[in-house]
Protein backbone atom coordinates (compact mmCIF):
# COMPACT_ATOMS: atom_id res chain seq x y z
CA UNK A 1 0.00 0.00 0.00
CA UNK A 2 1.86 3.43 -1.33
CA UNK A 3 1.89 6.42 1.22
CA UNK A 4 -1.31 7.87 0.03
CA UNK A 5 -3.39 5.16 0.09
CA UNK A 6 -2.02 4.66 3.45
CA UNK A 7 -3.07 8.26 4.26
CA UNK A 8 -6.66 7.69 3.52
CA UNK A 9 -6.47 4.61 5.46
CA UNK A 10 -5.63 6.36 8.53
CA UNK A 11 -8.46 8.87 7.37
CA UNK A 12 -11.17 6.18 7.57
CA UNK A 13 -10.04 5.22 10.97
CA UNK A 14 -11.59 8.40 12.15
CA UNK A 15 -14.75 8.06 13.39
CA UNK A 16 -17.11 9.60 11.69
CA UNK A 17 -19.05 11.70 13.85
CA UNK A 18 -19.30 15.78 12.65
CA UNK A 19 -18.56 16.38 16.02
CA UNK A 20 -15.29 14.58 16.26
CA UNK A 21 -13.43 16.55 13.41
CA UNK A 22 -11.12 19.07 15.39
CA UNK A 23 -9.21 22.15 14.45
CA UNK A 24 -5.41 21.55 14.56
CA UNK A 25 -3.42 22.44 17.86
CA UNK A 26 -7.46 22.64 19.21
CA UNK A 27 -7.19 23.76 22.74
CA UNK A 28 -10.60 21.96 25.10
CA UNK A 29 -8.85 23.06 28.44
CA UNK A 30 -7.10 25.32 30.00
CA UNK A 31 -8.37 27.91 27.35
CA UNK A 32 -8.63 31.20 29.39
CA UNK A 33 -7.61 34.77 28.94
CA UNK A 34 -3.67 33.83 28.71
CA UNK A 35 -4.04 31.33 26.40
CA UNK A 36 -5.82 33.74 24.38
CA UNK A 37 -3.56 36.40 24.48
CA UNK A 38 -0.64 34.16 23.88
CA UNK A 39 -2.20 32.37 20.87
CA UNK A 40 -2.84 36.44 19.57
CA UNK A 41 0.97 37.24 19.87
CA UNK A 42 2.47 34.04 18.58
CA UNK A 43 0.19 34.26 15.41
CA UNK A 44 1.23 37.86 15.20
CA UNK A 45 4.65 36.40 14.55
CA UNK A 46 3.85 34.60 11.85
CA UNK A 47 2.77 38.14 9.63
CA UNK A 48 5.60 38.91 7.51
CA UNK A 49 6.69 42.19 7.95
CA UNK A 50 9.28 42.69 5.89
CA UNK A 51 7.09 42.03 2.68
CA UNK A 52 5.32 45.37 3.64
CA UNK A 53 8.89 47.15 4.78
CA UNK A 54 7.91 46.93 7.98
CA UNK A 55 5.04 49.80 7.35
CA UNK A 56 2.03 47.78 8.76
CA UNK A 57 1.22 46.83 12.13
CA UNK A 58 1.15 42.66 12.28
CA UNK A 59 -2.32 41.73 11.43
CA UNK A 60 -3.74 38.25 12.36
CA UNK A 61 -7.61 37.46 11.35
CA UNK A 62 -10.04 36.88 14.17
CA UNK A 63 -10.86 33.31 12.87
CA UNK A 64 -7.53 32.22 12.88
CA UNK A 65 -7.46 31.70 16.29
CA UNK A 66 -10.36 29.52 15.96
CA UNK A 67 -8.09 27.27 14.42
CA UNK A 68 -6.39 26.92 17.59
CA UNK A 69 -9.60 27.40 20.08
CA UNK A 70 -12.33 24.98 20.12
CA UNK A 71 -14.46 27.50 22.18
CA UNK A 72 -15.41 30.62 19.72
CA UNK A 73 -17.29 32.44 22.28
CA UNK A 74 -14.40 32.13 24.64
CA UNK A 75 -12.22 33.84 22.05
CA UNK A 76 -14.67 36.60 21.40
CA UNK A 77 -15.36 37.51 24.96
CA UNK A 78 -11.13 37.75 25.80
CA UNK A 79 -10.53 39.26 22.39
CA UNK A 80 -13.61 42.01 24.17
CA UNK A 81 -11.70 42.49 26.95
CA UNK A 82 -8.73 43.38 25.06
CA UNK A 83 -10.44 45.83 23.11
CA UNK A 84 -12.25 47.49 25.88
CA UNK A 85 -8.77 47.80 27.80
CA UNK A 86 -7.77 49.46 24.90
CA UNK A 87 -4.74 47.21 23.74
CA UNK A 88 -6.33 45.62 20.39
CA UNK A 89 -8.02 47.25 17.56
CA UNK A 90 -10.35 45.74 14.97
CA UNK A 91 -11.06 46.34 11.62
CA UNK A 92 -14.10 44.86 8.94
CA UNK A 93 -11.59 44.30 6.30
CA UNK A 94 -14.21 44.85 3.30
CA UNK A 95 -13.41 41.64 1.67
CA UNK A 96 -15.76 38.92 3.68
CA UNK A 97 -18.50 40.39 6.01
CA UNK A 98 -16.72 37.91 8.62
CA UNK A 99 -13.62 39.03 8.03
CA UNK A 100 -12.34 40.85 10.81
CA UNK A 101 -8.45 41.65 11.41
CA UNK A 102 -6.69 42.50 14.78
CA UNK A 103 -4.04 44.63 15.55
CA UNK A 104 -2.08 45.66 18.97
CA UNK A 105 -3.08 49.31 19.77
CA UNK A 106 0.56 50.52 20.32
CA UNK A 107 1.75 48.96 17.14
CA UNK A 108 -1.06 50.46 15.10
CA UNK A 109 -0.01 54.03 16.46
CA UNK A 110 4.07 53.25 15.87
CA UNK A 111 3.24 52.16 12.60
CA UNK A 112 0.65 55.03 11.68
CA UNK A 113 2.48 57.55 13.29
CA UNK A 114 5.79 56.57 11.05
CA UNK A 115 3.55 56.94 7.80
CA UNK A 116 2.80 60.39 8.66
CA UNK A 117 6.26 62.04 9.00
CA UNK A 118 6.37 64.93 6.72
CA UNK A 119 2.74 64.85 6.35
CA UNK A 120 0.42 68.08 5.76
CA UNK A 121 -2.28 65.38 7.99
CA UNK A 122 -0.20 64.66 10.99
CA UNK A 123 -1.41 67.30 13.79
CA UNK A 124 -5.26 65.60 12.64
CA UNK A 125 -3.67 61.56 12.43
CA UNK A 126 -1.99 62.22 16.11
CA UNK A 127 -5.65 64.03 17.40
CA UNK A 128 -7.54 61.18 16.32
CA UNK A 129 -5.04 58.78 17.85
CA UNK A 130 -4.70 60.62 21.06
CA UNK A 131 -8.73 58.85 21.26
CA UNK A 132 -7.41 55.23 21.05
CA UNK A 133 -8.73 54.08 24.29
CA UNK A 134 -12.49 55.24 22.82
CA UNK A 135 -11.15 53.58 19.28
CA UNK A 136 -10.56 50.20 20.40
CA UNK A 137 -14.19 49.18 20.82
CA UNK A 138 -15.69 50.68 17.62
CA UNK A 139 -15.73 49.21 14.04
CA UNK A 140 -17.45 52.16 12.37
CA UNK A 141 -17.95 55.98 13.39
CA UNK A 142 -21.06 57.84 12.57
CA UNK A 143 -20.97 61.69 11.30
CA UNK A 144 -22.67 62.57 14.63
CA UNK A 145 -19.98 60.71 16.67
CA UNK A 146 -17.57 62.34 15.02
CA UNK A 147 -18.31 65.68 15.18
CA UNK A 148 -19.90 65.76 17.93
CA UNK A 149 -18.08 63.01 20.59
CA UNK A 150 -14.95 63.36 18.99
CA UNK A 151 -15.51 66.82 18.08
CA UNK A 152 -13.33 66.61 14.44
CA UNK A 153 -13.76 69.17 12.10
CA UNK A 154 -15.51 68.28 8.37
CA UNK A 155 -12.21 68.98 7.32
CA UNK A 156 -10.20 67.45 9.59
CA UNK A 157 -12.45 63.90 8.67
CA UNK A 158 -11.39 64.53 4.98
CA UNK A 159 -7.88 64.66 6.07
CA UNK A 160 -8.22 61.26 8.36
CA UNK A 161 -9.42 59.52 5.10
CA UNK A 162 -6.79 61.16 3.07
CA UNK A 163 -4.44 59.42 5.67
CA UNK A 164 -5.87 55.68 5.54
CA UNK A 165 -6.98 55.82 9.53
CA UNK A 166 -10.72 56.22 8.05
CA UNK A 167 -12.30 54.67 5.09
CA UNK A 168 -15.72 55.62 3.84
CA UNK A 169 -18.77 53.47 4.91
CA UNK A 170 -21.60 55.20 3.80
CA UNK A 171 -22.71 58.50 3.55
CA UNK A 172 -22.16 59.90 6.92
CA UNK A 173 -20.25 56.78 8.45
CA UNK A 174 -16.38 55.56 8.22
CA UNK A 175 -14.64 52.11 8.84
CA UNK A 176 -11.72 52.59 11.10
CA UNK A 177 -9.16 51.26 9.05
CA UNK A 178 -5.37 50.57 8.63
CA UNK A 179 -3.15 52.59 6.46
CA UNK A 180 -1.61 50.81 2.93
CA UNK A 181 -3.23 48.13 3.75
CA UNK A 182 -4.54 47.17 0.54
CA UNK A 183 -1.97 45.14 -0.66
CA UNK A 184 -1.78 42.92 2.40
CA UNK A 185 -6.14 42.09 1.54
CA UNK A 186 -4.41 41.41 -2.00
CA UNK A 187 -1.53 38.97 -0.55
CA UNK A 188 -4.09 37.15 1.78
CA UNK A 189 -7.31 36.39 -0.65
CA UNK A 190 -4.87 35.34 -3.45
CA UNK A 191 -2.60 33.18 -1.09
CA UNK A 192 -5.96 31.67 0.17
CA UNK A 193 -7.08 30.71 -2.76
CA UNK A 194 -3.28 29.41 -3.40
CA UNK A 195 -3.14 27.55 -0.91
CA UNK A 196 -6.90 25.93 -1.07
CA UNK A 197 -6.10 24.88 -4.59
CA UNK A 198 -3.48 22.54 -3.24
CA UNK A 199 -5.41 20.73 -0.92
CA UNK A 200 -8.50 20.53 -3.42
CA UNK A 201 -5.61 19.32 -6.34
CA UNK A 202 -4.56 16.57 -3.90
CA UNK A 203 -5.64 12.71 -4.03
CA UNK A 204 -9.33 12.72 -2.79
CA UNK A 205 -8.80 16.50 -2.49
CA UNK A 206 -7.08 16.06 1.59
CA UNK A 207 -3.59 16.14 2.72
CA UNK A 208 -1.70 15.96 5.56
CA UNK A 209 -0.96 19.28 7.37
CA UNK A 210 2.50 18.48 7.83
CA UNK A 211 2.64 17.94 4.03
CA UNK A 212 1.06 21.25 2.93
CA UNK A 213 3.39 23.44 5.43
CA UNK A 214 6.61 21.55 3.38
CA UNK A 215 5.23 21.98 -0.12
CA UNK A 216 7.05 24.37 -2.36
CA UNK A 217 4.66 27.46 -3.31
CA UNK A 218 3.80 29.09 -6.36
CA UNK A 219 4.57 33.07 -6.38
CA UNK A 220 0.57 33.79 -5.70
CA UNK A 221 1.67 32.92 -1.62
CA UNK A 222 3.65 35.60 -0.09
CA UNK A 223 3.41 34.89 3.52
CA UNK A 224 4.06 31.68 5.73
CA UNK A 225 2.48 28.41 4.94
CA UNK A 226 1.40 28.26 8.11
CA UNK A 227 -0.26 31.78 8.42
CA UNK A 228 -2.83 30.49 5.25
CA UNK A 229 -3.36 27.24 7.26
CA UNK A 230 -4.77 29.09 10.20
CA UNK A 231 -6.95 31.23 7.85
CA UNK A 232 -8.71 28.03 5.97
CA UNK A 233 -8.52 26.13 9.03
CA UNK A 234 -10.12 28.65 11.29
CA UNK A 235 -12.36 30.12 8.31
CA UNK A 236 -13.61 26.34 8.01
CA UNK A 237 -12.84 26.40 4.68
CA UNK A 238 -11.36 23.08 4.84
CA UNK A 239 -11.59 20.10 7.96
CA UNK A 240 -9.51 19.35 9.84
CA UNK A 241 -9.13 15.72 10.88
CA UNK A 242 -7.09 13.80 13.37
CA UNK A 243 -5.41 10.89 12.21
CA UNK A 244 -2.56 8.09 13.04
CA UNK A 245 -0.32 9.56 10.52
CA UNK A 246 -1.02 13.69 11.79
CA UNK A 247 -3.92 16.26 11.04
CA UNK A 248 -5.01 15.95 7.82
CA UNK A 249 -6.84 18.87 5.98
CA UNK A 250 -9.80 18.00 3.56
CA UNK A 251 -11.05 20.50 1.03
CA UNK A 252 -14.87 21.43 2.03
CA UNK A 253 -17.14 21.47 -1.09
CA UNK A 254 -19.21 24.98 -0.20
Amino acid sequence: MNRKRALISDAFKVKRFRNETQKFGAVSKGDGPTDIRSTLETLMTLFPRKLFNDSLPQIVMKHQLYSIHNDKTLVDKELNKLREQGELLMFQLGFDADAFGLVFASDYKAKVLAGEDGRATRATVEKFLEKLPSLCTELSFSKDKMLKEFRFTDSEITQLVKSGVLTVRDAGSWWLSIPNSGKFTKYFIQGRKAVLNMVKKSKYSEVLKTELEERRTTSHVKFQMKYHIHDIVGAELVESIPTTSGTLLRFVDS
